[in-house]
């Protein structure tokens, strides 16, 4: 099969969509699959050889309103000369907005199926523009309209695939985590990368991987963590990532008496990532803003138990008192930090909580996924080889249905941006 995925994020830009794009697409050619991927340009950045070949990159503007996305520029919707000579069996888009209008308007041209990632919850980054609480709505409505002008839809997890059928998606969904590579979190050499760090060698470490931004809900997790280290002298806090939020979850440990005792790494791929994790003894996570906890599955597969909050994507993995702590919603920094120190203190406790932890994470393997979205991506083409077959031949109908898409895409984005932008401003007059 051949498979186009469209992306505004990927790598060499370290986040959750990226390593998501670029793990199935691995995994997809290990399989036997052709795999072509549409993204932007990163700061003019490329891959080595080998995974760039598999990639046409597009302009774009990178840093759009202080994030780390990249934007592409109105005329590289273009298709390309490759993209062309590709002739792809299904397109999967990870996106609704920006390559996720070219995903679709290519699926309509080349008549093929469309799948649909929904990998976030569009609403928790309404920051990063302006206007940003007038757009929340705006945020749930583009997205859920987008997932019904496609042929499927994939959810990382059971619990947005339930919040998405609530929003009105009436497109067929399969949940489909994204893989992780298992059997490497399992074999890496935590020892050398404390090495690295100067880490001592009886030092407790809790750990945290993840994008330091507003949605993570790094204050609660700052201060949860700062709460178990007062009562610890010889234990660590490990943080991988990097962000805006990275200064303020500073000035937090440091205000406290315990700036030392924060050390963090910044962005790690790859090997050295997995080395990271074998690096920390457990793992603390606060976001609630998540639709699958890939970290918190990564976390696992290095034998991690893990202490989280109670939140979509998150409690698909973390099981109460099997391979780690659900703690409620609205549960206080303190008990996050008596759920730490539970599992510091009892190494028995420790030893149960991480072994569960190693099975449930071959739950989530690379292999698995992959194979569980190709097998979507057959049922999505026998469902619709009907109604390509008719576009086949009556070109017309397939030219009306094109019209309408387009009709779709500027009357949802005109409507839905001028709610927000109109209501805006009626809130500012009253």
């Amino acid at each position: 099969m051949k498979i186009c995925m469209m992306t505004n994020t990927y790598l060499p830009h370290v986040g959750g969509v990226a390593r998501s794009v670029s793990t199935f697409a691995e995994e997809y050619r290990r399989l036997g699959h052709e795999v072509l991927v549409v993204a932007p340009e990163f700061d003019g950045r490329r891959l080595p050889a080998r995974a760039e070949a598999i990639v046409e990159r597009i302009p774009s503007l990178r840093n759009f309103n202080g994030s780390d996305f990249s934007v592409r520029l109105p005329f590289a919707a273009a298709l390309s000369d490759r993209l062309d000579s590709f002739q792809a069996d299904i397109i999967h888009s990870h996106h609704p907005f920006l390559l996720g209008d070219t995903a679709l308007r290519i699926a309509m041209i080349k008549n093929v199926p469309i799948i649909f990632t929904h990998h976030t919850r569009y609403e928790d980054y309404t920051h990063y523009v302006p206007f940003s609480e007038a757009l929340k709505e705006a945020a749930i409505e583009i997205p859920t309209h987008f997932a019904n002008l496609c042929d499927g839809v994939i959810a990382p997890s059971e619990s947005l695939a339930r919040m998405l059928r609530k929003r009105g998606v009436k497109t067929p969904i399969r949940v489909v985590p994204t893989g992780i590579d298992v059997k490497g979190f399992g074999a890496a050499n935590g020892r050398a990368f404390r090495d690295r760090l100067h880490i001592p060698p009886n030092a407790t470490v809790v750990g945290h991987v993840g994008r330091l931004a507003p949605e993570k809900n790094l204050d609660y997790l700052a201060r949860a963590v700062v709460a178990y280290l007062k009562k610890n002298d010889d234990a660590r806090f490990l943080v991988v990532g990097d962000g805006p939020g990275r200064d303020e979850m500073k000035a937090i440990f440091e205000e406290n008496g315990v700036g030392d005792r924060l050390l963090l790494a910044g962005k790690r791929t790859g090997r050295v990532l997995q080395e990271a994790y074998r690096a920390m003894d457990f793992f603390a996570f606060a976001s609630k803003s998540e639709t699958q906890g890939m970290v918190v599955a990564e976390a696992m597969a290095a034998g991690l138990p893990v202490v989280a909050l109670n939140a979509s994507g998150v409690r698909e993995v973390v099981r109460n008192g099997e391979n780690g702590f659900l703690l409620p919603a609205n549960a206080s920094p303190e008990r996050m930090a008596g759920a730490l120190a539970r599992i510091a203190d009892d190494r028995e406790l420790r030893a149960k909580l991480s072994t569960r932890a190693l099975a449930t994470a071959q739950e989530f393997s690379r292999e698995e996924s992959a194979k569980r979205a190709i097998a979507f991506y057959e049922d999505v083409r026998r469902a619709t080889r009907a109604r390509r077959l008719m576009h086949h031949f009556h070109p017309w109908s397939a030219l009306v249905e094109r019209l309408g898409l387009e009709w779709d895409l500027l009357s949802t984005r005109t409507q839905t941006v001028a709610a927000a932008v109109f209501g805006e401003e009626k809130e500012k007059a009253s």
